[in-house]
């Protein structure tokens, strides 16, 4: 007997095989496509080597680099350096066999953004390779923060209004108590006689009124229930006539310094309030200062674009008068600068201080729709710096426009050195987005280490002046000794003065101020090192 199939058997067998193998082609494709074409990212990674394996069009898109850097680089690069602890963690219950679900953690894009995903994730059978899939949640997560902090801000006003209406109350009847008081004792001096006890008890009776007095125009201040008449003002001839009034009310053993800006904006505010925002501040830098001292008032023309807001909270776009005061006094901790325009909080001994001069700064620069900012670090003295809109004519609106100026590009090795971990963050980022390769130490210890070891040239130093441990000053020195061809550049969110006082900085050096937008950071660089 013949086995042997016959050709039409055959014939029938490689039809029948043929089907299979397109049925199984059209499931591999249609797995694929769907793979591919899906609107969510998905991955799959290989734990042995910590490389992605395979990823989706949705990942190349959306994180913005190319599908070879996506393979090759191992994947916890691509993770936010402080999200990577957790994301280890979740990566070792993977490796032992259990699923994940709804975990977030952030990525960072080809530009340096910051990406919030979402993803689940199951391991193969054999724990080698996971399964993952995310989807970019930044807006939601970006609309969470932006409530959170409305909600913040809304809770902040409720209380500050509550604490205005009982001040304003309070202020307005006792303000009637003190003139009769005052009008009183000055009725008393000029009836009384040549005996000096009583004339030296009526005197010290009338100038704890008087110093209550100022009290009270504070409370209204702060309730803005005085009253204010805005004018144009030219601030450095209005603080020119102020110097001499503020010397006495700081006293002769600190040098007051003022430093007008050259062809100053025009501001609308009540002059009066000008003076209530430099007496509150000045008397502030005195009693941080021990013994001797400098305080430094300086005016500048500073314009803020769009792009430099969205990433500076607080800040606002368009041009302002910025007018500066820093003392070389004791300076302060984070957690008093946390604290210091809340009403009633003082550092102050008991009967020393109200806890209203900074609330009244505060509510004094939001009345007149600015803003202000605070640089301070124990042992280095602070500077406040207020930012004043600037006002306008019809004229100036058409001819005095602030050109936009395109940053700058480079493809150099920056060192940078902040203590504050959000801006060395953020101006790795903005540095990276300008094209250089950036080595980012927290602290100098940290940066010597790394300029030690590291075996190609870096071309420049970026490092904040006042440190902890060691100054700027000090940690270039030690960098150049190791790189004599490098340049270098100072940054601080003191003002150059300042610096140049505290005797850490020589003029002509580089310098850079904060805040600073990734233009001005780009053209400054530009600069230095060509």
């Amino acid at each position: 007997m013949n086995d042997k199939p016959t050709y039409a058997e055959l014939e029938q067998q490689v039809a029948e095989l043929s089907r299979k193998y397109q049925d199984s082609r059209k499931k591999e494709d249609a797995l694929n496509a769907f793979f591919d074409q899906s609107l969510v990212m998905l991955f799959i990674a290989d734990l042995r080597t910590n490389l992605l394996v395979r990823v989706n069009d949705e990942v190349v898109r959306i994180t913005g680099r190319s599908l070879e850097n996506l393979l090759s680089i191992p994947f916890i690069e691509f993770i936010h350096p402080d999200d990577r602890e957790k994301s280890i963690k979740i990566l070792s219950q993977l490796g032992e066999g259990k699923s994940v679900v709804g975990f977030e953690n952030r990525h960072l894009t080809h530009d340096g953004e910051t990406l919030y995903l979402e993803w689940s994730a199951v391991p193969d059978p054999d724990r080698n390779l996971i399964y993952a899939m995310a989807q970019d949640i930044t807006e939601r997560k970006r609309a969470e923060d932006e409530r959170e902090k409305l909600q913040s801000q809304l809770r902040q006003a409720q209380k500050m209004e509550a604490v205005g209406r009982l001040a304003g109350g309070i202020a307005h009847d006792f303000n009637n108590m003190l003139s009769v008081i005052l009008g009183r004792t000055d009725l008393l001096l000029n009836q009384t006689g040549q005996d000096q006890q009583i004339r030296t008890g009526l005197l010290q009776i009338k100038n704890a009124g008087v110093r209550s007095a100022d009290l009270i125009r504070q409370l209204l201040a702060f309730a803005r229930k005085q009253t204010v008449t805005p004018r144009l003002l030219d601030l450095n001839k209005t603080l020119g006539g102020m110097t001499g009034m503020l010397q006495r009310l700081i006293g002769e053993d600190i040098e007051l310094i003022f430093i007008p800006g050259e062809k100053l904006w025009s501001v609308k505010i009540d002059p009066g309030q000008i003076d209530q925002l430099l007496a509150n501040l000045c008397v502030n830098a005195r009693d941080a200062i021990r013994d001797v001292g400098k305080i430094t008032i300086e005016t500048e023309n500073i314009f803020f674009d769009d792009t430099y807001c969205r990433v500076h909270e607080g800040f606002k776009p368009g041009g302002f008068v910025m007018l500066a005061v820093s003392d070389n006094g004791c300076g302060m901790d984070a957690k008093t600068l946390d604290n210091i325009f809340e009403p009633y909080y003082t550092t102050k001994e008991v009967g020393k201080g109200t806890g209203l001069g900074l609330a009244t700064v505060y509510g004094t620069v939001k009345q007149n729709q600015g803003f202000i900012n605070v640089y301070s670090e124990p042992g280095e003295g602070t500077t406040f710096k207020i930012y004043l809109p600037r006002h306008m004519t019809k004229q100036e609106n058409i001819t005095d426009k602030v050109p936009e100026r395109p940053a700058e590009y480079g493809n150099e090795t920056i060192l940078l050195v902040e203590d504050e971990p959000s801006l060395l963050e953020i101006t790795t980022l903005m540095l990276e987005k300008l094209g250089y390769s950036v080595i980012g130490a927290s602290n100098p210890g940290e940066a010597i280490e790394l300029a030690r070891n590291y075996t190609d040239e870096i071309h420049l130093l970026i490092t904040d002046v006042i440190m902890p441990d060691m100054n700027g000053r000090d940690l270039a020195k030690n960098i150049l000794s190791h790189y004599p061809k490098s340049k270098c550049l100072f940054m601080s969110g003191y003002t150059a003065n300042v610096i140049a006082h505290h005797g850490v900085l020589e003029e002509g050096v580089n310098f850079i101020q904060k805040p600073f937008s990734i233009k001005a950071l780009g053209a400054k660089l530009k600069g230095v090192l060509e």
